[in-house]
């Protein structure tokens, strides 16, 4: 494969081995990557050849930013058919990940932000490193923690995955440690020669990760933990806005303004999503929810307008629509999250059907 491939895929050793190469989008996924990435999982699962799988990234500035954000956009501002294959596809890769039945390494070293979850976060072993920038921004740019995100972060401790899907919260290694998103922590300077010695010795795959693992120091969070669950604990947006508004602490009343920013749409779509996805019976079950809403909510005005002002004009100024958490109707979230007719319904990939 060309060493300018957008995902370089080998075997080396007993590893099949999978690195994202699009470095200066910070590894932003796009159909054709996902479809790549899927094909050669595909290939590998009944592959004697291959015993571990190493998903890593070339460059240093991050393991994966998310998606194509800006042709999604354009998608849905269109007939939405190019942004729906994007999300059949990606979420195909994200359940692979999950139901594989070969141990994979995901390193999250960088930025790790949307569809990077979705890559990382199926993965059974989770390096962070003290580059690690992790976070499930979309509600900033009207959209919601998808690629198994409604999964993922309701089954963390408390009521910090609603916190992180809210309020988008960049959170680093020890954080990420301390929550159980990332199972290991080592220096960026030992990856290289980790990763060697993972390839020649596979079968020693976790006291290799033992001996390079290093303390990534205290939990920032950590002070504020209670402090989430607590205040995080409303059964809507409304009654977390309420908590938060009679907290009256410096902390509240930053996540108060960081929640004013955000798409009060999509605010209330993410806590349904997360409602749902706690209660989903397995994750393929779940990666159906979030496609027939994705499908939906990526043509909502509220998409176009957050990548307009966030990624294209950069005024970071967003004019949502609604304006207020009152304005979004549960109707109009019902709407959002019915059934999508029975030919358009996504399914995984035939192999890996389960997920629980």
């Amino acid at each position: 494969m060309s060493d300018d491939a957008e995902v370089l895929t080998r075997i080396e050793g007993r590893v099949g081995r999978i690195t994202l190469n699009r470095p200066k989008a910070l590894h932003a996924l796009t159909t054709a990557m996902c479809r790549t990435m899927s094909e050669v999982l595909v290939d590998w699962r009944g592959d004697p050849r291959v015993e571990i799988v190493l998903l890593d990234h070339s460059g240093e500035r991050g393991f994966c930013a998310g998606g194509d954000i800006r042709m999604l956009a354009e998608s849905g501002a269109r007939d939405g058919l190019e942004a729906r294959e994007f999300f059949f596809t990606e979420y195909r890769l994200n359940h692979l990940l999950f139901t594989y039945p070969k141990t994979v390494v995901a390193v999250m070293d960088g930025v790790t932000m949307g569809g990077g979850v979705g890559l990382a976060l199926p993965a059974a072993r989770r390096i962070a490193t003290e580059r690690t920038t992790f976070a499930m921004p979309e509600t900033g740019i009207g959209l919601f923690p998808d690629v198994g995100g409604g999964w993922h972060l309701p089954r963390l401790p408390g009521r910090a995955g609603l916190w992180l899907a809210l309020t988008g919260a960049r959170i680093k290694a020890a954080d990420c440690l301390a929550l159980g998103l990332a199972t290991h922590y080592v220096a960026s300077g030992a990856l290289p020669q980790l990763k060697a010695e993972i390839i020649a010795e596979p079968q020693n795959l976790d006291a290799l990760l033992a001996a390079h693992g290093s303390d990534p120091g205290p939990s920032p969070l950590a002070a504020h933990r209670a402090d989430i669950d607590r205040l995080f604990a409303g059964d809507s947006v409304e009654a977390i806005v309420a908590a938060l508004e009679a907290d009256g602490g410096d902390w509240g009343r930053a996540q108060l303004d960081t929640l004013a920013q955000k798409s009060p749409q999509t605010l209330k779509v993410a806590f349904r999503q997360l409602e749902l996805g706690a209660q989903a019976a397995d994750f393929a079950q779940h990666m159906a929810l979030e496609y027939q809403i994705g499908a939906r909510v990526v043509t909502l005005p509220d998409f176009i307008e957050g990548v307009r002002a966030v990624i294209i004009d950069k005024d970071n100024a967003p004019r949502w629509s609604p304006d207020s958490l009152a304005g979004v109707t549960r109707e109009q979230l019902d709407e959002i999250f019915a059934p999508l007719p029975s030919n358009q319904v996504w399914r995984p990939l035939p192999g890996g059907e389960g997920g629980v």
